[in-house]
């Protein structure tokens, strides 16, 4: 029963991540994924180009110029992994040990019993002292996809957006009463008998949460008191998904990980918003809300357990400078980053930049911090590449932080 928990939970962590993509179901500080935006710390609420304005503020559309052309992002996507224990290599590296435990009582012999069972023993206390080494241990995951289409025009431009994105949480629950158990049988004071199996108590917990967004964004620029304030609005339909595999960890089955029996969804109504003006000639100040209904989802109680996934406004303001080749930006949270209840919120707040070397050449770089702490602070970098007079856009780019905290972005666009 041991070697189930090693051979499944070896595989429940990059099993539920890539379901995040597999789904269809961006994180940066927010809901999306655009590739520039994260290069330059995960800004982009003062800085977006009109093309990817409706990620991260649809009031940057109005900063469509009269010669722009109809932008298509197909597609965004990136993912952030942070697994500070290794959990991972971990339990890789304990599938090995636990597959000679197997071995060793498969073929236990009477000799093997007169002698006092030393290679069981052996094999026992090493499964205890690995488990010892994921007690406590977890991993998290963020992952996202979209796909827009820009419609730019003088009056009210406007676009279609679908973007999916997700979160994964896993953490080993060893028992200390199962490594008491191990290691009593390792030293000789416990004598293993059938049914001992029962009394293993460990668990793995693995949340993800998966919510797709379909929606229509709109802007328009107004003059209030002689100063030009642009405003979008994207109401959106909200499908979410919710898994809560949670489970002894000798029973941990991968195949299990997108059964119905975990999963519950929820389709809602939600919307986001934005604003946006220049002042001083080369500045940009703009404000957005994303999500702002807020919604609490309950997940299945699977074993006892139970969750609650939740869905509250995201506001940012940003501002940005801009002139010549040089583009210099900052994004701060007001409110805070919520998921699941068990997990810390957050509260970002980032710097960037961008300069464009040639006309088909932009390069990138950004930090992002995390005010409450819960998250890994990171440097961002990436480039672009922008040929055929800027008809085609490849964006890429990349995170790192402490804790084996690591990240890649990429977007292909068109311009026609």
């Amino acid at each position: 029963m041991v070697k189930k928990f090693v051979q499944r939970s070896a595989l429940a962590y990059p099993v539920m991540l890539s379901a995040l993509f597999i789904s269809s179901s961006a994180m940066a500080a927010g809901t999306w994924y655009d590739a520039r935006n994260d290069a330059m710390g995960g800004t982009g609420v003062a800085s977006s180009t009109y093309g990817s304005a409706v990620l991260a503020n649809p009031a940057l559309m109005t900063r469509a110029k009269p010669e722009d052309k109809v932008s298509i992002i197909f597609p965004s996507a990136g993912v952030q992994i942070t697994d500070n224990d290794k959990l991972i290599d971990k339990v890789d590296d304990i599938s090995d040990t636990v597959d000679r435990y197997q071995d060793v009582i498969n073929n236990l012999t009477f000799a093997d019993y007169l002698r006092g069972y030393p290679e069981l023993r052996a094999a026992t206390g090493d499964v205890a002292n690995q488990l010892s080494d994921l007690k406590g241990n977890k991993a998290d995951g963020r992952a996202g996809v979209a796909v827009a289409v820009t419609i730019p025009n003088e009056t009210l431009p406007f676009a279609f957006i679908t973007k999916a994105y997700g979160t994964v949480h896993v953490q080993a629950n060893v028992a200390q009463s199962d490594i008491d158990y191990l290691q009593g049988v390792a030293n000789g004071s416990v004598i293993p008998v059938p049914g001992d199996e029962d009394n293993l108590r460990s668990s793995a917990n693995g949340l993800a949460a998966l919510i797709t967004d379909y929606g229509i964004s709109v802007a328009h620029e107004f003059t209030i008191a002689g100063q030009p304030v642009s405003i979008g609005v994207t109401p959106k339909i909200q499908k979410t998904w919710l898994y809560n595999y949670t489970d002894s960890l000798y029973n941990y089955d991968k195949s299990d990980i997108n059964s119905s029996r975990y999963r519950s969804s929820d389709t809602g109504f939600n919307v986001d918003a934005g604003l946006a003006t220049t002042f001083a000639e080369n500045w940009t100040f703009g404000l957005t809300g994303q999500n702002l209904i807020s919604r609490d989802l309950d997940t299945k109680e699977v074993n006892g357990y139970r969750d609650t996934y939740q869905i509250r406004p995201l506001v940012t303001t940003g501002l940005a400078w801009d002139k010549g080749p040089f583009t210099l930006t900052g994004d701060v949270d007001l409110t805070e980053t919520k998921r699941f209840k068990s997990e810390g919120s957050n509260q970002y707040a980032a710097v960037g930049g961008e300069y464009r070397v040639l006309d088909w050449l932009q390069l990138r770089a950004g930090y992002r911090a995390d005010m409450r702490s819960n998250d890994e602070n990171v440097i961002t970098a990436g480039f672009g590449l922008s040929p055929f007079n800027n008809a085609v856009h490849v964006d890429l780019a990349g995170t790192a932080g402490a804790n084996n905290t690591w990240g890649a972005m990429m977007q292909l666009g068109f311009n026609f």
